[in-house]
């Protein structure tokens, strides 16, 4: 019966730590309770999720693998791309790309937004790169895309879906670089292969996947996406001046502390998106929000951030990332360990975190969820200290039982020779003192008397002992 009560009491427990605090909670009491009285539940958020940035542990979730249509968030992987091609060589912020004729058309393609972009004209990838992650430049996207890909629309697309692979994105799929259908292009866009009709599709766990690896792999594109206006093109005759989307960043309308990127999209079928990263101490949060509002009412652009800021903010008041255990010596599982250096990890601020040992590695024995299995077990290595065993010699000595010594034993070490001096010379002194005081006193005492006996068994002990001695 005890058994049975500790363990309900040990399942509760890990319900505790496993499931995020706030995951079963209404998102519009959330975020109503954080200020945002005026939201409505019509622009409610399809789906959303809010994981951490070390380690990819899943604080929020909501519908978090349900289909749904990124719209321009899809640009982010064209920009991992670039970073990965820059990364790798084949590219530099510097390299310049000319722009074409058919460049120039697409710019002007009223129905997708684009930035203004003329013909023969050479356009940094820095400068391109400002152009697709703030106002979102369909065209600048193409022509990144183009110089990625050796003007291959097709396998461009291909190097997305095999990239959403491997990071570990299992229900998102792309048919353009940009997240406008190919269609919208006006012919000026046809990735072969692909129908140009079809719209990429994700989840919140993907895009959030996504973006975690973008972040930790190429942390300068935040650079990109952390001021709430750019100017590309600076100092020359194409400069333009762009206010970001995302009004979650400090300065711009719905500024958050913290909040340092990343990029927005919407579309008809879409509604409003928008990913979110923030970082507040050593915690790094990420968060994805889709499908708020409807197109039909723009002002869903700004519907969108209330709900992810009061998301944001309950995160960072419940969770950090934190030091779990120091290095040096500890007992786990019964087992004595050393740890090199500390172990971190995201824990709630209220809870203890336990850990456990499994497979020759330190872990947590109640961890989040990780936003996807292709991330690193939250896990780390450690060295078991044995404890010395004595050698056979010292437990055999130990473990030797002391015996009482003999009487030829006790005799001998009694009769050392400095042992025999001192007893005999001790009864000498006594001896003659006690005559000495006898006779300048000019009369016997009581004490004389008892020294004088001290003495002379002195002098006897030792004629004694050394007698008996000789003869055993």
């Amino acid at each position: 019966m005890v058994k049975r009560v500790f363990a309900v009491l040990m399942f509760f427990s890990l319900i505790n730590w496993t499931v995020p605090a706030f995951a079963q909670e209404d998102i519009l009491t959330i975020t109503r309770d954080a200020g945002y009285t005026d939201v409505l539940e019509i622009n409610k958020p399809k789906a959303s999720i809010i994981i951490e940035g070390n380690n990819g542990q899943i604080l929020w979730g909501d519908n978090i693998d349900i289909p749904r249509e990124p719209a321009s968030i899809s640009k982010m992987m064209t920009v991992f791309l670039v970073f990965d091609a820059i990364k790798e060589g084949k590219l530099t912020l510097d390299t310049t790309i000319k722009a074409t004729e058919n460049d120039q058309a697409i710019s002007q393609v009223y129905a997708i937004s684009n930035s203004k972009i003329v013909a023969g004209v050479d356009y940094p990838v820095r400068e391109l790169l400002k152009m697709v992650t703030v106002p979102s430049s369909n065209v600048a996207t193409v022509m990144l895309a183009n110089a990625v890909s050796n003007n291959d629309a097709g396998a461009f697309i291909r190097s997305m879906n095999e990239k959403a692979q491997k990071i570990g994105m299992k229900q998102t799929a792309f048919y353009n670089c940009s997240g406008a259908s190919a269609a919208s292009f006006d012919g000026l866009y046809n990735p072969e292969g692909y129908d140009p009709y079809a719209s990429n599709l994700s989840t919140a766990r993907d895009l959030a996947t996504m973006v975690f690896h973008l972040v930790n792999d190429h942390p300068e594109v935040l650079e990109f996406t952390s001021q709430p206006t750019v100017t590309t093109m600076a100092d020359t005759p194409y400069e333009e001046t762009f206010e970001t989307y995302n009004y979650s960043l400090p300065g711009a309308k719905y500024g958050l502390d913290g909040v340092d990127g990343l990029k927005t999209g919407s579309g008809p079928s879409s509604a409003f998106n928008y990913i979110a990263t923030a970082k507040r101490g050593e915690t790094r949060l990420i968060e994805v929000i889709l499908g708020v509002g409807d197109w039909a009412d723009q002002d869903g652009e700004y519907y969108r951030h209330p709900f992810g800021n009061a998301l944001l903010e309950r995160a960072f008041n419940d969770y950090e990332y934190q030091r779990i255990l120091s290095k040096g010596q500890h007992l786990i599982d019964g087992e004595d360990i050393q740890l090199t250096e500390d172990f971190y990890g995201v824990a709630r601020k209220d809870a203890q975190p336990t850990l456990t040992i499994q497979e020759d590695q330190l872990v947590l024995a109640d961890p989040l969820e990780q936003v996807s299995d292709t991330l690193p077990r939250l896990a780390t290595t450690y060295k078991s200290i044995e404890k010395v065993k004595p050698s056979k010699e010292k437990l055999n000595a130990v473990q030797k039982p002391l015996r009482p010594k003999t009487l030829r034993e006790t005799i001998v070490g009694l009769n050392d020779p400095i042992n025999l001096i001192v007893i005999g010379a001790t009864g000498m002194i006594i001896l003659v003192l006690s005559l000495l005081t006898s006779r300048i006193r000019r009369r016997t005492t009581i004490l004389n008397i008892v020294f004088r006996i001290i003495g002379i068994l002195c002098l006897l002990s030792a004629a004694s002992l050394f007698i008996v001695n000789f003869i055993l």
